[in-house]
Order: C-alpha cells, then structure tokens, then sequence
C-alpha cells in the first residue's frame, strides 16, 4: 500500500473519530437541556428521578422511531400533570399507582387523537382547542403550582431567593449555550450556599450503589383517578403542536406534514404509555432541546437518540439518584418559581401572538376556565363552596380537570349562540 493511501486513510480515521467526538459532546449537551426540568418533575410528585431518566429515553428512542427518524426531538418529564398527578396522591394515601393510570389511559387518548388527526385533518382539531381556550388552560396549569413553589421555598426564603435570582440572572444577561443551563446553575447556586452553611445532607449519596436498578411500578386503574388526569390532555395537545411546529421552524421542514402531526402525536402517546407503566411521570417534546438545535444549528437526530440513550444509562447510576434526592426542598422551590410562572406566561403569549379577539364569547370561555381552574387553589378556603364533579367518595372532578372539559363544551355551545362563522364552527 502506497504512502499517500496509508495518509488518506489515517485522515479518514481521524475525521471519523473527531465526528464521533462532536456527536458525544453534542448529545450531552441535550442531555444537559433536559436533565433539569425531567428530574425535578419526579422530585414535585414522588416518582423516581431515575425511573424518569429512563422513561424520557425510551420514550425518545420510541418517538424517533414512530416519526421516521426524521424529527430531532427529545422528550422529558411533563409539568403539566404536576397538579393532578398530586391531587390523586393526595386522594389515594399517596399511592402514586393510581396516578400511573391515569397517566396510561392519557396516553392512549393521545394515540387516539393520532388516529384521529390522521381521520379528519389537523384543521379541525385546531377548532376544537382554540388559543382562547388553550391559553387559559395553560395560565391555569402554572398558576395553580406558584403555591406549591412557595410552600417548598418556606424552609429557607434566603436561599431560594438566591437560587431563583441566579437562574434569572443568567437567563437574562448569559450569553450563548449558558442561557440554556440558567435552571442547572441556579440549582448549584442554591446547593453551594446550602452546603457552606450545613444545609445539606449527603448521606444518600454515600448510601447509594454505584449501579442500581431502578424502582420501576405498576399501575393501578381508579375510574376517579382517571378522570383528574385524563382531562389534561387537551392541554398538552396544544402544547405538542407548538413544540412540533417550532421544532420545524428551526429545522427549516414542515414536521407536521411529514413525518406528519398524527405520528408526532403516535410517538408522543406511546412514551406516555410506556411511562405509565414504568412507574414514571408523563413524557412531551421538550422546548429546551429545540433551543439547542437553535443554538448549535445541528440538526442530526441520531444525536438526539444517543442523548436518549445516556439518559438510560444515567438511570442505572444509583450515585446519580442519591444526589439528586439530597437537594434540599427550598432549592429546588426556589427554581420551582421560575419555571411554574414561566409556564404562565406561555399561556398569556398564547393568547396574545394568536391575537385571541376579546369580544363576549372568548372572554366568558377564558373567564370560565380560569376561575374554575384556579378556584380550588385560590378562592375555595374564602367563599366555603366546593366546585367539582364527585367521582367516587374520595375523589372528584376539579381544577384544570373540570376546567378543560366545561371550557371546550362552553366553547363549542357559545359558537352556535353567538353565530361563530361556520367555517369555524364545531358541529356536534
């Protein structure tokens, strides 16, 4: 063999290798993005980080392989079903099971709605969540956990103030990759100042193998669990399709043409089911990663599937599972702050960049569901009467639950009352 074959040779090998490299530091980098958001999830609600880690991988490697392989999408923990999913702990002595239901019959309704997607047309869906009734709903979903967020702040106000001002600040003023990180460096922040002032206890750490198995469930099946959570898939629906399509609009392809809205929405219920089962929260395409696509302008979704595969990994890390379990509750309440007023704010930008008409019809929808969704948590303890449909003896239909569900019936019967055009009319 020549000296110039042997050198091109040697070359190819070292290109190989370099792009090796660049994938693995890339695919970190979205592990980085989604680490924060899909484990603090768990932390709100009881389930196991490490079961979490492991369902948002799969779920991802579920979902590419769904969508052809063609959407570079992760999917993480959702905080939508934050509420519901503690209200039925509450209602089942802490059972989280049951939660775990109501989590796999949500995700089957979403591979219903694929089937239905790919029925009728992505149009007519459309209709039937409006942004006037999406918007609230989402502004519901984030203001209901601001008290929870304050609850867990209670322990130590200072740090979580600390803690949620460094994750604004760097949100503000960071420069690059480090915007995308805000969440992770407030939560060191936080940890760091615990630590110097003995507020941290690392003995779950010490105790924890280096390997673990993590505790995966079986669900429970409760028609009144169900019913809480299912609901807020109208939500979440909404939620997916501005992923989708922002995810496109950074790409430069049209996702929900091809592979097509219905498999997006397919891939999406499958990991939710596959969670469900697993013992994990409910899995949906994370913005965060869709920001790193933006910031790195690769595109490559292999990289998003070996992020997903070290996420799995990440899973089986019993020290990983143990740090994560010493982070003191104000910390994480602090950061709860941000990100519960962020999703807020999401539901307010619906409304305004969809230039929602304020006239009699949308504001009774908007003020319907906001004061039914919000009445639990802000009004009940003041006016004495409890607003919910009973399921069984202990639980009942509230919230953004019975929210949901009396915002799209009253959207759909106002439509006829106040003459909606009839190319925008529900027929039922």
């Amino acid at each position: 063999m020549s000296e110039s074959v042997l050198q091109r040779s040697k070359s190819r090998e070292n290109s190989s290798s370099l792009a090796g490299v660049k994938k693995v530091i890339l695919a970190l980098q979205h592990l980085v993005a989604m680490f924060g958001a899909t484990v603090l999830v768990p932390i709100l609600t009881g389930f196991d980080p490490s079961v979490a880690l492991v369902c948002a991988g799969v779920g991802t490697l579920i979902f590419h392989t769904v969508t052809k392989r063609k959407v570079p999408v992760f999917l993480g923990s959702s905080f939508a079903f934050i509420g519901v999913i503690n209200s039925v702990k509450v209602a089942y002595n802490g059972d989280l099971s049951y939660a775990q239901g109501g989590i796999v019959v949500a995700g089957l309704i979403y591979v219903l709605a694929s089937l239905l997607v790919n029925k009728v047309g992505v149009d007519k869906i459309k209709k039937l969540l409006p942004p006037h009734v999406v918007g609230p709903m989402i502004m519901v979903i984030g203001l209901n956990l601001v008290p929870v967020a304050i609850n867990m702040a209670s322990g130590n106000y200072i740090i979580a103030g600390i803690t949620l001002g460094t994750a604004v600040l760097v949100s503000v003023v960071g420069k690059g990759f480090s915007k995308q990180l805000s969440i992770m460096i407030g939560v060191v922040m936080g940890c760091t100042v615990s630590a110097i002032f003995g507020l941290v206890d690392l003995t779950t750490v010490s105790q924890a193998s280096m390997l673990q198995i993590p505790a995966f469930n079986l669900p429970k099946f409760s028609m009144g669990a169900i019913m809480v959570i299912a609901p807020v898939v109208l939500a979440v629906f909404m939620e997916h399709l501005g992923d989708i399509t922002s995810n496109g609009s950074v790409v430069g392809k049209n996702f929900i043409e091809d592979p097509g809205l219905n498999r997006t929405l397919l891939g999406d219920g499958l990991a939710t089911l596959f969670a469900g089962f697993m013992g994990g929260p409910a899995n949906t395409t994370y913005g965060e990663n869709t920001g790193v696509l933006a910031l790195t302008k690769n595109y490559d979704p292999s990289i998003l599937r070996l992020a997903a595969v070290f996420a799995i990994l990440l899973g089986f890390l019993g020290k990983v599972g143990g740090f994560l379990n010493c982070i003191p509750v104000f910390v994480m309440g602090g950061i709860s702050l941000v990100l519960f007023s962020m999703i807020s704010l999401v539901g307010a930008k619906t409304i305004k960049n969809n230039n929602v008409k304020f006239n009699i019809k949308n504001c009774t929808v908007m003020g319907v569901i906001l004061f039914l969704g919000l009445y639990g948590t802000y009004f009940q303890k003041y006016i004495g009467i409890n607003i919910s449909v009973p399921i069984t003896e202990s639980v009942s239909i509230g919230g953004l639950s019975l929210a949901a569900l009396v915002g799209v019936i009253l959207n759909i019967l106002l439509g006829f009352v106040f003459k909606t055009p009839k190319a925008d009319r529900i027929e039922i």
